[in-house]
């Protein structure tokens, strides 16, 4: 059994976000298009997404600390009482083998549904606002071109296996019962591949780069999951794909920053805007707008522009926009501002230390009475 916290190398007890960072790590290091022609690299890429796939889904982690297998003991849900399993596929599961009757014919392989993958996709927080397209690239299972998934070499055929005569299964007798087995010949197929494919060594799969287009709606925000229907791995005996899930995560941004539909930015004013008041220009994520500053605004004042926040996902309405100000304190002056400014402080000082010895005489005056 593979050990995939060794594979990532990371505890155990490892949070989401290690086996995240420690994924990212290993995939730019060995990802295909930074190794090309390397086949020990791309095989290690390989091993490096199952680890991934399997522990990124709390399920499919939680499966496999217990059991060792991402699917669990049940078989990733194709158990004896999955959906759909009438009384007569319950009732051979149990004792079709052990009594040797495999009522009507031999045990049937139903389809199962492949597994689904996972990409973690990064967008910035405009892609998020407005919605976007992408094209994404990984790699996944897919039905060998070269022997149309057959796993013989083109123009050469599967022979019946020996062993079960193409029943798949082989019975013997254990005392009073007649009991049947998956064969071990030929893994329960029925068939021998004698002349195995060059391209896929007999599979009939392969890995291989796959692209699909996204379309990324407007309003996703971190932890957004988009489901693509049947791009996961392919379908065991002719079962459906997979499908592949999408999980956006954004990019932090210079200036805004995003809680929800609401959209915050701190914006500087100069002491003398301030103080005297003016209208000033503003950015936004749909371009500049305008806002007026009224004389005496202190610093941490929150400026509210509706409608240019981020949509609720699924609806065109927008959330707002919510600029905070603060005092940009220069950090050099020239001589005439420094005079300038020592002038108004000279001016301003009696009447600050009189409000100032006002409030305290009230606040005494208070406690005395």
């Amino acid at each position: 059994m593979k050990d995939y916290y060794e594979i990532l190398g990371v505890a155990r007890e490892a949070t989401p976000e290690e086996i995240k960072k420690a994924f990212r790590q290993l995939a730019m290091k060995h990802h295909p298009d930074r190794n090309a022609g390397e086949k020990a690299s791309e095989d290690k890429f390989k091993v490096i997404n199952e680890a991934y796939s399997c522990l990124s889904d709390p399920e499919k982690r939680s499966n496999y600390d217990r059991f060792g297998t991402a699917e669990g003991f049940a078989g990733g849900g194709q158990g004896p009482f999955s959906a759909g399993a009438g009384f007569g596929d319950i009732f051979e599961d149990f004792f079709g083998d052990v009594f040797g009757g495999n009522f009507g014919g031999h045990k049937r392989e139903r389809p199962a549904k492949g597994h689904d993958l996972r990409y973690d996709l990064d967008i910035t927080l405009e892609e998020s606002v407005f919605g976007t397209e992408k094209v994404i690239s990984f790699q996944k299972l897919r039905k060998c071109g070269e022997c149309s998934g057959t796993g013989s070499a083109p123009g050469k055929s599967p022979e019946v296996c020996n062993s079960c005569k193409g029943s798949g299964h082989v019975r013997y007798q254990q005392g009073f019962f007649s009991v049947s087995k998956t064969c071990g010949r030929c893994y329960g197929t029925g068939k021998i591949i004698t002349d195995p494919c060059r391209k896929c060594k007999g599979n009939g799969k392969i890995q291989e780069m796959h692209s699909v287009n996204l379309k990324i709606p407007s309003g996703v925000d971190a932890g957004s999951r988009l489901r693509i229907t049947g791009e996961g791995e392919l379908g065991a005996h002719n079962g459906p794909p997979g499908d592949l899930y999408v999980i956006i995560d954004i990019e932090d941004h210079p200036i805004f920053k995003r809680e929800g539909t609401e959209i915050y930015c701190e914006y500087p004013l100069s002491f003398t805007t301030a103080v005297l008041g003016a209208e000033i220009e503003v950015p936004t994520l749909d371009g500049s707008a305008k806002i007026k500053v009224p004389p005496g605004t202190p610093s941490g004042k929150t400026f509210t522009l509706k409608g240019k926040g981020a949509p609720h996902l699924g609806s065109k309405q927008r959330g707002n926009q919510i600029i905070r100000v603060f005092i940009d304190v220069p950090k050099k002056l020239t001589a005439r501002q420094k005079e300038l400014l020592e002038e108004f402080a000279e001016l301003s000082a009696d009447d600050s230390a009189r409000s100032f010895k006002d409030r305290l005489k009230d606040l005494f005056t208070g406690v005395e009475s």
